[in-house]
């Protein structure tokens, strides 16, 4: 756990790639994650979860939807000094708030009906009656400033390059000397139909998929349908799958002849051939790797400073 993360990167057990930096323009995409990846969680260890640091408005709303949707059997809260936006998520509290997409549990009823126990009132069908148990370790620091954000979003930026950095070095040979540059490294070719493309963030026409495709990021994905195309390709998908993520890779050329992809990954050969799915989400190749390029004369493909900020 402790340390930058790059350090000592591991292959999941189950992965899903959300394709956001941010789960606030589809939370309900993200609690789907959320349940998908959890369900593969067999209870043999002890499971940390570091939720995110959202806390504010709809992620604290998003928060205790997650505290219901996991019942966790401890919580640690770590308060800012002189910030009271946040209430301690006591097991009382989180019962009975309502969440982001779920109901907290009524206690005015009845009280209202003049109801003296609780065995009267009845709780809609399906619903579970037991309050969470969890126990609360509620951390409050006394000094002024402490647990103060900061550049956390600058840092987490810096962070996530870090990773994809770290990750792509997985592509490089092992033995110490010049690190290669992509455009040396050679790529897998795959055909148009044998993958299926969505674009998770935005919506594109598909007339100009493949120039969002192009020199992107994406997750390599195993969606449990078979991809069946009667044409060459491509193959696009009409709503973002909640499925397996294998593994990540630069879309470093697109041949509209052949109709094939290029792509530069470090996911092994045997974990490739269960790859169906490329899924391009909102997160950029580092500039470094694209800047950084050598044996380039004149300009470098998708880099520009000519670049006009009032657009």
């Amino acid at each position: 756990l402790p340390g930058p993360p790059f350090t000592h990167q591991q292959m999941p057990r189950k992965m899903v790639y959300y394709g956001q930096t941010s789960c606030e323009q589809d939370t309900e995409r993200y609690l789907d994650v959320v349940k998908y990846v959890f369900s593969c969680y067999k209870k043999e260890v002890p499971l940390v979860i570091n939720t995110m640091g959202w806390v504010k408005g709809e992620g604290l709303l998003l928060l205790i939807d997650i505290i219901r949707l996991l019942s966790p059997s401890h919580i640690v809260q770590m308060d800012v000094c002189d910030w009271k936006a946040m209430p301690p998520l006591t097991p009382e509290h989180v019962h009975f708030s309502a969440g982001l997409h779920t109901k907290g549990k009524q206690q005015s009823k009845c009280k209202q009906l003049g109801v003296g126990s609780m065995e009267s009132w009845k709780y809609p069908e399906g619903e579970d009656m037991s309050a969470p148990q969890h126990k609360l370790l509620y951390v409050h620091p006394e000094f002024p400033r402490a647990g103060v954000a900061g550049e956390a979003r600058v840092h987490s930026g810096i962070l996530r390059d870090m990773s994809i950095l770290g990750y792509l070095g997985h592509l490089q040979s092992p033995d110490i000397g010049a690190v290669l540059p992509l455009h040396s490294l050679v790529p897998y070719q795959v055909p148009f139909n044998a993958v299926a493309l969505r674009v998770i963030h935005t919506d594109v026409a598909p007339s100009n998929i493949m120039y969002a495709v192009n020199a992107s990021w994406v997750g390599l994905c195993c969606i449990p349908e078979e991809v069946r195309c009667q044409t060459e390709g491509p193959v696009l998908l009409t709503q973002t799958p909640v499925c397996d993520c294998l593994g990540f890779g630069i879309v470093r050329g697109v041949d509209m002849e052949k109709k094939l992809y290029h792509i530069l990954t470090p996911v092994p050969p045997a974990n490739l051939r269960l790859v169906n799915c490329l899924l391009l989400g909102n997160i950029a190749i580092p500039n470094c790797v694209l800047v950084g390029q050598q044996g380039i004369e004149g300009e470098i493909p998708y880099v520009t400073s000519d670049y006009n900020y009032s657009i």
